[in-house]
This record gives C-alpha cells, structure tokens and sequence, in this order.
C-alpha cells in the first residue's frame, strides 16, 4: 500500500530532512485528537510570545538605559535582535506546521521561511560566540583590547555572524527550486551529504568547540584574577593593630603593625619586637577588588549557563540533523521527536535574554525601571 501522504520530520535551523511514512503513521496523524492540537497551538503559541517579549524588552532597554551604551552591551541587543527575528519569521509559522503537519503557503513562503529559520537561527548561535569571544579578550587582555573594545569593532562582528550565517542558508536556494511544484510539503533536500556537513558543523558543532575553549579559557584566568584580587588575610605573626582615620569620611587608614621575633631569640627570654612599621591601605581599593572579583564570579557563572543552556537545545536537534541524511532509511525517529527537539531549539531564543536579564544586575535594574516607566505611563 502506497503511503497516503508526506511524513514531516522537521529539523529546522541548519537543514531539513523529510522521508515518506508508512500508511500507519498517517492514520496516526490524522486521528490526532482536535483537542490535543489545540493545546499544542496554544503551549507554542506561548512560547513564541514570550520569546518576542522577552527579546523586545532586552532591545527597548539597552537602547533607553544610556548606562548600558557600550560595545559589551551592544553585542547582547543584536543577539536579542536576532532571537526577536526567529520568534516572528519562523516561529509562527512552524507553530501551524508543527500542528497541522503539511504544507500550505506555497513555494515562495516556503523559500522565505526556510531560509529565514535557517539563517536567524544559524546567526543567534553565532551570537554566542562572538559575545564570548569579546569576553575572553577583554578578560585576557584587558588593559590593550580596552582600547580596541569600541562599538565599530562590535559592529563588524555583528556583520561577520550575519554574512556567516547567510553563506550557510543560501545553497539549499540552488537546487529547492526544482521542486517548486511540490508544495505539500517545505523542504530542504538533504540527499546533498556535503551541505548538510557543512551546514552543521559551521552552525553547530564549530561554534560549540570553540564556545567550550573560549569558556575553559575565561574560567581559568577568571579563576586567577579573583584570587589575585581577594584580600588575604593578616598573618598570625601580627600582634597588634592600631588602625587610625585620618580623617571624617575618609577612605584610608594607617595600621601601625608590631612584628613579633620567633621565641627565644632573646636571652632574657621576653618578647622582642621589631621595627614599627606604618602600612597604608586604601580601603577604597580594597571594596573595588572584592566589586571586581566578584563580578568576575557572577560574569563567568553567567557564561557557563548560556553554554549549558545552548547545548541542551540544540545538541540533540543536530545529532539527528547530521546522522539522519547519512544513515537515511537505516534511522527511524517518530515524527513528534523531530517536532520536540525543533522546537527545544526555538527555546534557546527565549532563554537568552532571561539568562542576561536575571544575571546581569545593570539590566536588571534598568528592565525594572523600564517596566515602572510602561505601567505609570
């Protein structure tokens, strides 16, 4: 018996692989129950609004809050840009097909999104690496790349991700238009093993080898510089202390320390004491040292869960992406699995600015005030 009609198995971002189903996977489809479709539309209509929100929100405060006007920063809002692109170019359109599971919008809708959900996403992942990259340049090589650290640089990162990403969503272009009568369906054509290597290992797995360097790299010398900058504590040969303020209000003070000679170098045997010395601290620079190691903590603590974050959603989806096409009918999955690590993928765009908006105390400050000025106004 000849299948009644396409089985989708979507795999979104990098590539799209489609196989024929068995009759019994189509009488499964079509006896989906209505309702379960309905919460389906609604659980990713959802996500997809929230993803849209939360993106804007990062947007509208990077560009209100003149504080975080920096290159740093700048990185972040095309980030959000680029997740705020996906959750509007191809999340709703993905969220009918993923309901509906077959094709009605025609071959040139279907150019477009494929290519747009090849492109956003292929350029959010891309996004990461170059937020990490600006990171371990500015924390190993601090006092030079501070000079080079400006919004010029920043955008022609931006511009490299985005060219990157297009020379990646623009083959599948050369060879889809073949099919265009076949408009059941939105395809990618995978029997290409070349483009889909290529087009997984240059959206995926490059991208996290070097985000796992980049991070290892970060947390090391992360590591380094907050030892070096927590005060030690004072060494038990001190026997006493006098601290003395200058002044009202000021932030240094003079600690006269007494050193004590080691036991029996005395021959009476009472205490010797050597020469009083005055020491100076600044405990201005003390407070900005324990400031910094601990924005370091939090900055690295940060990075390792957007790593972690990034490789829970989108590891499996390209597993599947890079084995399928190689081992075709070798490999089965059901069509719903498909669906679920796509769209675990599309998650990856709502976490982001969750992640940098819990995380970083300047944008949570300045997304509270954002929000107060929305409600009273």
């Amino acid at each position: 018996m000849e299948p009644a009609g396409p089985c989708r198995a979507q795999l979104g971002s990098a590539n799209d692989s489609y196989r024929n189903c068995s009759a019994e996977e189509v009488i499964y489809q079509d006896a989906t129950p209505l309702s379960v479709k309905i919460v389906l539309a609604v659980v990713l209509a959802l996500v997809t609004l929230a993803t849209v929100l939360s993106n804007a929100f990062v947007i509208a405060t990077v560009y209100q809050t003149r504080k975080l006007h920096t290159p740093a920063n700048y990185l972040i809002a095309s980030l959000a840009v680029t997740d705020l692109l996906v959750s509007i170019l191809v999340m709703p359109i993905s969220t009918m097909y993923t309901v509906t599971g077959k094709w009605t919008l025609g071959q040139i809708v279907c150019d477009i999104w494929l290519s747009s959900d090849i492109t956003c996403c292929t350029a959010s992942i891309l996004h990461l690496c170059v937020i990490a990259l600006d990171r371990y340049w500015a924390i190993t090589d601090a006092v030079e790349y501070s000079t080079k650290r400006t919004p010029k640089r920043a955008a022609g990162m931006i511009a490299l991700v985005w060219i990157f990403s297009i020379c990646i969503s623009m083959p599948p272009l050369f060879w889809r238009q073949a099919k265009a009568e076949e408009v059941s369906h939105c395809v990618v054509n995978t029997d290409h093993v070349l483009y889909t290597v290529y087009s997984t290992v240059g959206a995926f797995y490059f991208p996290t080898l070097l985000l796992i360097a980049l991070y290892g790299r970060i947390y090391v010398e992360a590591r380094s510089r907050i030892l070096k900058q927590t005060p030690k504590k004072a060494g038990k040969r001190l026997t006493r202390a006098q601290l003395i303020t200058d002044s009202p209000g000021s932030t240094s003070s003079v600690t006269s320390i007494n050193s004590k000679a080691p036991e029996g170098s005395s021959e009476t045997g009472s205490p010797v004491y050597m020469n009083q010395v005055k020491v100076k601290v600044s405990d201005a620079l003390l407070e900005k040292k324990k400031l910094t190691a601990a924005r370091e903590r939090k900055a690295t603590k940060t990075l390792g869960i957007i790593l972690g974050a990034f490789i829970v959603c989108w590891l499996p989806f390209f597993i599947i992406s890079l084995v399928m096409p190689i081992c075709k009918d070798a490999c089965w999955f059901h069509m719903a699995i498909f669906d679920f690590f796509n769209w675990l993928g599309y998650l990856n765009s709502l976490i982001n600015p969750v992640i940098y908006t819990m995380s970083n105390e300047d944008f949570k400050q300045a997304f509270h005030k954002l929000i107060r000025f929305r409600c009273t106004g």
